[in-house]
């Protein structure tokens, strides 16, 4: 018997097909499919996904063959991937010299007298392996059924590409979720080591004001007023941040359930104990949801806050609403406040983007309850957008999908 010859660098080929990093089971549907359409395709009784490893031809699909692994040496696949055809024949194995002493050939059990071969070739031109198709007597295919056979071995290449393609996304999603997980054990840290002496910095600085304010000029009053005032924004900034990475937990930890859109509203507005002199107008019309009321109730308290906040209107006014389509809820809250500046509207769901304007109490935004936001109405389903007019209002329209 002859051995094929082949006319490549096998160390880089045989690195090519480790780095596909394929499993050797059977029982991917998607290359069993192509095995399925290689047999309907040629009307041959035997279609074989193999792949030419270092030390033996494994088979990735076997249709109408019981087989998983053939010697290397033995193999028509290791021929084929050596030839400098398009497709590798043999129509009748029992006359061609290369075979004569295959045992494959002369196997009382299914032999391998017809072989059909085309090598999967890689974008970097390596040949990883064959899709064959195999008859047990001599015989032929005419061009069509070649062509067909060649189409196949293109998509099976496509396959394991998009197979590595697929494990290394795994892999860079596991590092990055083992990365936030790190970042937001981090934020955990931080909040609870910063949070006693940022409370301790506020009442401090309130107990120095009141206890010797006689003592300290104007210029000392305000020192301490800064001191207060930076201290609160800080502990705001710290809650804004565990509440962005929390907002992942929110589905796993509270389960949808059914509830009244406008009680939900009004424990809202009791939540945010309003101090300003505002008007909010709840929908008209009351509707049940059934969804995760922990998450909705955490979108509307950071709208409602933002509303509040950025309005520099002496009466502000917040109108929410709600319309059911199809299989969504669109819930809309809209403001007669500051407005958003049309070039800023695409970035501000972006986390700790913000805005150059300072809110009613004189503070900077940090870039972190929108983000929430869009995080939290993703997970229920939706999408988030925003109509804004500068100087004139507001409008944010989420959709949530109910079940």
């Amino acid at each position: 018997m002859q051995t094929s010859i082949v006319n490549f660098d096998e160390k880089k080929r045989l690195k090519a097909v480790k780095s596909y990093q394929l499993s050797r089971s059977q029982n991917s549907s998607d290359f069993n499919n192509i095995t399925d359409l290689a047999i309907a395709a040629t009307n041959l009784p035997i279609s074989l996904i193999s792949i030419v490893d270092e030390n033996d031809v494994w088979i990735k699909s076997a249709k109408g063959m019981n087989i998983c692994s053939t010697q290397k040496e033995f193999s028509f696949c290791n021929h084929a991937i050596g030839d400098p055809e398009d497709i590798f024949i043999v129509e009748d194995a029992t006359i061609d010299p290369r075979f004569l002493n295959n045992p494959f050939t002369q196997t009382g059990t299914n032999p391998v007298i017809f072989y059909a071969g085309v090598s999967l070739i890689d974008k970097n031109n390596y040949r990883i392996g064959t899709l064959c198709v195999v008859d047990s007597k001599p015989n032929r295919i005419s061009k069509e059924q070649k062509d067909v056979l060649m189409l196949l071995a293109k998509q099976t290449v496509k396959l394991i590409e998009l197979n590595r393609y697929n494990k290394r996304l795994k892999r860079t999603r596991k590092k990055l979720s083992e990365k936030n997980k790190q970042l937001k054990d981090f934020a955990g840290q931080v909040a609870h080591d910063m949070k006693m002496p940022l409370a301790n910095m506020i009442v401090t600085s309130d107990i120095i004001k009141s206890k010797y304010k006689s003592q300290l000029d104007n210029q000392g009053v305000s020192y301490l007023d800064n001191l207060k005032s930076s201290s609160l924004s800080l502990s705001d900034y710290i809650n804004n941040l565990l509440g962005y990475y929390e907002s992942n937990t929110f589905e796993s930890t509270f389960p949808s359930e059914t509830f009244s859109l406008n009680q939900l509203i009004e424990e809202v507005i009791d939540i945010l104990n309003i101090k300003i002199n505002c008007s909010i107008e709840i929908p008209k019309e009351d509707i049940e949801l059934h969804t995760n009321k922990a998450a909705l109730e955490q979108i509307l308290i950071n709208l409602l806050t933002n509303s509040l906040k950025y309005n520099d209107k002496d009466d502000p006014e917040i109108i929410i609403d709600q319309e059911r389509q199809d299989s969504h809820v669109i819930i809309s809250v809209t403001d007669n406040g500051m407005g958003i500046p049309k070039e800023k509207k695409k970035q501000i769901f972006e986390l700790f983007s913000t805005l150059e304007h300072v809110d009613r109490f004189g503070n900077k935004g940090h870039g972190i309850g929108l983000s929430t936001v869009k995080k939290l109405v993703n997970s229920l389903g939706g999408k988030i957008r925003v109509k804004s007019q500068l100087g004139q209002g507001t409008s944010f329209i989420f959709s949530i999908k109910t079940e």
